[in-house]
């Protein structure tokens, strides 16, 4: 058996992302329309998911995209289920347009 003299890199590929941007906007403008229909402001959420203002504003804007526990408790702090608020992200996603092939932040 040949050893290769090759260096393996760990991480990512050079290039990837670990968000995809849509997505991220979609569960960003799905947690805004369900926030703005429950009547909540920003912080009133960030208080009752235990989550600071400045990361929700981030998630709504598509900066950041929280891990599922974040979901979880923003779905639950805006008396929603996690079905309802993924059927609203659905709707946002397949509104969305397309991001253009080969596009990179």
């Amino acid at each position: 058996m040949a050893v290769s003299n090759k260096t393996m890199r760990r991480g990512r590929p050079s290039g990837s992302r670990s968000t995809d941007p849509r997505v991220a906007a979609a569960l960003g403008q799905a947690i805004v329309a369900v926030r703005v229909a429950a009547g909540m402001s920003q912080e009133s959420l960030a208080l009752a998911a235990s989550i600071g203002r400045a990361n929700i504003s981030s998630i709504e804007n598509g900066r950041t995209v929280p891990n599922f526990v974040g979901v979880v408790k923003i779905a639950a702090a805006l008396n929603c289920s996690l079905p309802a608020l993924m059927e609203e992200f659905e709707r946002q996603y397949a509104s969305a347009s397309p991001e253009p092939t080969g596009a990179h932040p």
